[in-house]
């Protein structure tokens, strides 16, 4: 299956919107289901380091960690799940339109592994693409304001 894309506008720079869309304590201003986030070390980001992001499934909290693949402010970002039975990989990237506007991309994908395999088609992608639209509205509008 193919990853789940989605575009917006955001009048604002594009370090604003990538320093902002990519830090994992702010993700639960904007994503649904998420409770808590943070770098594993709190350094400045690199390659090879690790983003624990917590979600509220159900009645209980999952913790996840990711594996940041690339950082490349204010343009580029991308992780990959390295644990659990539902592995997101996702890539983030913004491209300036203007001084102070951008087109921000989030894709995401899925891997499946354990009981995932069976929940990553039947379930996860579909909320998945109810909830990028929504997410990154909530995204923009939160920048914007």
């Amino acid at each position: 299956m193919s990853p789940i894309t989605t575009s917006a506008e955001v009048n604002r720079p594009a370090d604003e919107v990538f320093a902002y869309a990519t830090d994992p304590t702010r993700f639960a201003e904007w994503q649904h289901g998420v409770i808590d986030g943070r770098m594993a070390d709190p350094a400045a980001p690199t390659a090879g380091a690790r983003c624990v992001t917590t979600r509220r499934i159900g009645r209980a909290n999952r913790a996840s960690t990711s594996e940041l693949t690339h950082i490349e402010p204010p343009r580029a970002w991308g992780v990959r799940g390295i644990d659990g039975p539902i592995r997101a990989v996702v890539e983030v990237t913004v491209e300036p339109l203007a001084p102070a506007r951008s087109r921000l991309t989030i894709t995401v994908d899925f891997q499946g592994h354990g009981v995932g395999k069976l929940l990553v088609p039947l379930l996860v992608r579909r909320e998945a693409r109810k909830e990028m639209p929504v997410n990154i509205a909530t995204l923009k509008r939160r920048l914007e304001t």
